[in-house]
Parts: structure tokens; C-alpha cells; sequence
């Protein structure tokens, strides 16, 4: 049955639409994979390898002339990929270390005698996993790497899946292994080449060849081969993000990423075919990525569902984007943009276009929306800039947490931490020994009212 991305009203949108997307359960698997990886080191890391990699290396460390030379192999082979990755590496570089400025450390003296402060301090190590499914996401090396470096991170390692090194690959045709299900076991450790390319370019310290929730367990916990993080970052599937969420507490970590989401305000001053562009850039990610677009015109909420299917017709990746866009796409026509922009809150959306001419009904419509993860202002802002190549981070916030959380930034690797200094005898530490006294008779904690009164005795 031929089906098209659905044009409802505002009215008729369902609670549930608001509401957060969860796509499986997988937290038995994955305590099982945690625990392993806890209690047996590298040999837990080589059975799940065994099990669901299409590689088993005989050890993990990529060493880093192999890096070396899969960077020096992309910029001559394809040297315009090279130097985007270096552009966007520089502007992500630029803006993290904007960010890192922004985050002050002081000291007041908020009565006489009486100082506090707040210093920024980098974790000593930070982990970051990079998939390399069926995208390999090179963007997102950059995405989490620089962002550490910025922010001052002793050292960063980076987790990401095993692939059969090519001097390898003769002995893998030959007994018939290499596949999902049938990894090469014992090899050298490799990856992606573009992954493996972008990791140096972006001065990744250490990589190491192993995917999934163990990659994850293995940079929270540690292992003989793979050192134990303060902080773990970075996207994955379901298994990944929900050893992220069980590893919390015992590490660090960025947030707990979903299936990525759009949503476009537009008006009648929109171009149909940027707007299909940018839903449809969306909705190739994933059969469950979710691209909304709401606008108070019905002629372009007509033209954009035909546009659409205009393009469709030669994407390479319809397939997954027309299941996208059918089962989870949704235009919304809307009584103004004032009720598009409190939809848009209330659905608090990874990316947030507002695909708007520049002028008073633009300006406004910043100052009415607030939750969102990274905000695209004018039709020319196009959301894959910021996935790719315009300073911003990607790795952002779904399925309604960027009503409480931000994206990646310089800030999952600081600790803001505070400090306090006194001058014995002057009148603020005085009282505030007279006040931590009464206090802690109050709660009834005797030694803290000793350990206070002590000092003005």
C-alpha cells in the first residue's frame, strides 16, 4: 500500500507524540555482557568479540602508525574528505575552546574573612565510542574527541569496532570468516579506515578495536588492555546506550541518546525542497528517526509532503527513510507559528529549525522556543551543517530530555568543583562558626556543632 508522510492538525496530535521513545529492551543482555567484562577482563572482550563482531583481534590497541597511515592514505586518496574533516575538526576546536573560556573560576569574599570559589577542573581520562555499523560515523570522532582535548583531558581513549586488518584478509576468505557471525579470530587490531583516519587528524591518544555494550563496560570498569575512564561519551545502539545507563554512577557520561529527531517550524516563506531535504537527512539515520515539521501554511505543508516523495524516488537510503517517514514523520498545520513554537516545547526535539524569513516573526519565534538541543535559525541554517561542519557538537539530547539536559560540550569533561578559605578571627568565619553550631544541635549532629564551636573557643 503506497503511504505518504502523514498532514494532520494540531488538534488531533495525540499525548502520546510527546511522549519518550523507547525501541526494545535490552538491560538483561547487556548486565550480562557488564558483568563479564567486570569480572574477566580482555578474555570477556575477545568471547563477545567472537560472538558479535565480524573481527576478534588478538589484542585491542590500534597502534598509532597504523593511524598514521590511514590518515596519510585518505588525504592522498581522497583528499577532499581529508580536508573537510580537518575544517570541521578546526571549527569544532575553535568553538570548544570558546566554550571552555565561558566557564569562569573565581573567589568572593562574601563576608570579611569569609572566601569561596569555584574552579574548573578536567577529568584524567575520558573515553569516547564511535559506531561503525552501517554509517560509520566519522563526524562523531570529532564530535567527542575535540570537545575533551578542549577541555583539557589528561588523556582520551576512543572504543570502536573491530574490522579484519588487511593483511588479514587472505586468511579470512580463506576459512570463510570475517562476517557478523562469523568474525576472523586472533588478527591484528584494526577499524574503520576513516574512523581510524579521523582519530589522528583529531589527536585521539589511544584507539582500541572493540564495539559495543563491552566497549562500554571496558572503558567504565577497565581491563588488562583497556584503561578505566572518569568519563564515557558518545552515541550507539540499544545495547550501547543502555550500558551507558547501567555504567552511571561508576563513571561519567554524556547522556543516554535515542533515535534522532527534526523538527522544522516553517512558514509560507520556506522552500518546500530545503524543507523535505532536511527531514528526509534525518529520516535516512534510522527506521525509527522521527522528522516533524509544523507550519501555519497549508500549501506548504502540501508541497513539502509531495516534495518529499519527489526525492525519495533517488535517494540511495529510501528504503530506511521512507519507513522513517511513514511510520514516524508526521506535518503538523498549525493555527500560527506562536502554537507551532508551544508544540515545539512541549516536544522538546534533538534539532530545531525555524525555517523563516529574517524579520519580526523570526525573532519572535526565537524568544518563544526553549527546548531543544542545538537551534537552527533561517532557512540557510540547515541542520546537517551542524552534524558535519559548523562548530556545534551533534551529539545531542532526544526523546524530550532537552527539557532538563544540553548536547556534547567542553562541560561532560569538567568538574566544577568549590572551595573555601578563612582568616582566623575576622567576623564572617566567626559567625558562620556560630551558625554551623546551632545548626548541627538542630539536626542533632553534636561533633559538627563541636567541630565549629572548636574554632571560636
Amino acid at each position: 500500500m503506497f503511504r505518504m508522510i502523514k498532514i494532520l492538525k494540531a488538534s488531533e496530535l495525540e499525548e502520546s507524540f510527546f511522549e519518550g521513545r523507547d525501541f526494545g529492551d535490552s538491560i538483561d543482555v547487556v548486565k550480562d555482557v557488564l558483568r563479564d567484562v567486570k569480572t574477566m577482563g580482555d578474555k570477556a572482550l575477545s568471547d563477545y568479540g567472537a560472538k558479535f563482531d565480524v573481527s576478534a583481534p588478538a589484542h585491542f590497541e590500534i597502534p598509532q602508525n597504523e593511524l598514521k597511515a590511514a590518515a596519510e592514505k585518505m588525504k592522498h586518496e581522497n583528499p577532499g574528505l581529508y580536508e573537510s574533516l580537518c575544517y570541521s575538526r578546526d571549527l569544532a576546536k575553535k568553538f570548544a575552546e570558546r566554550q571552555r573560556q565561558s566557564f569562569d573560576e573565581f573567589e568572593i569574599e562574601l563576608a570579611p574573612g569569609l572566601f569561596t570559589g569555584q574552579k574548573n577542573i578536567p577529568v584524567d581520562r575520558a573515553g569516547v565510542y564511535v559506531p561503525a555499523g552501517r554509517f560509520p560515523l566519522l563526524s562523531t570522532v570529532i564530535m567527542t574527541v575535540v570537545p575533551a582535548k578542549a577541555a583539557g583531558v589528561g588523556q582520551v581513549i576512543m572504543c570502536t569496532p573491530p574490522r579484519v586488518h588487511p593483511d588479514d584478509l587472505d586468511d579470512a576468505k580463506a576459512q570463510g570468516t570475517g562476517t557478523p557471525g562469523k568474525p576472523f579470530v586472533g588478527g591484528r587490531p584494526y577499524a574503520d579506515e576513516g574512523i581510524m583516519a579521523a582519530a589522528f587528524i583529531c589527536g585521539a591518544d589511544k584507539v582500541f578495536a572493540c564495539g559495543g555494550s563491552q566497549a562500554i563496560g571496558a572503558m567504565a570498569f577497565g581491563t588488562e588492555s583497556i584503561p578505566k575512564a572518569d568519563v564515557v561519551v558518545g552515541p550507539g545502539n540499544k545495547f550501547v546506550a543502555e550500558a551507558k545507563r547501567l555504567i552511571y554512577g561508576t563513571v561519567g557520561i554524556d547522556m543516554l541518546a535515542g533515535p534522532t529527531e527534526v523538527f522544522a517550524i516553517a512558514d509560507d516563506s520556506a522552500n518546500p525542497k530545503w524543507l523535505a531535504a532536511d527531514l528526509l537527512a534525518q529520516a535516512e539515520h534510522d527506521v525509527v528517526a522521527q522528522p516533524i515539521l509544523a507550519t501555519d501554511s497549508e500549501e506548504i505543508a502540501n508541497a513539502v509532503q509531495q516534495e518529499i516523495e519527489e526525492q525519495l524516488k533517488d535517494l540511495p537510503t529510501a528504503e530506511t527513510a521512507r519507513q522513517s517517514v511513514d511510520t514516524f514523520g508526521k506535518i503538523i498545520v498549525t493555527s500560527s507559528i506562536e502554537e507551532a513554537c508551544e508544540i515545539a516545547n512541549k516536544k522538546a526535539p534533538e534539532h530545531l529549525e525555524l525555517a523563516m524569513d529574517a524579520g519580526e516573526k523570526l525573532e519572535a519565534a526565537k524568544k518563544l522556543v526553549h527546548n531543544y538541543g542545538s537551534l537552527f535559525i533561517g532557512h540557510g541554517s540547515a541542520e546537517v551543517f551542524g552534524d558535519y561542519a559548523a562548530g556545534l557538537n551533534h551529539t545531542l539530547p532526544t526523546s524530550g530530555s532537552a527539557r532538563f539536559t544540553g548536547g556534547l560540550s567542553v562541560r561532560a569533561f569538567i568538574k566544577t568543583v568549590t572551595t573555601l578559605r578563612t582568616i582566623e578571627g575576622k567576623e564572617g568565619p566567626l559567625a558562620s562558626a556560630k551558625a554551623a553550631g546551632i545548626l548541627g544541635d538542630a539536626e542533632g549532629l553534636a561533633a559538627h556543632a563541636r567541630a565549629a564551636r572548636i574554632r571560636i573557643c
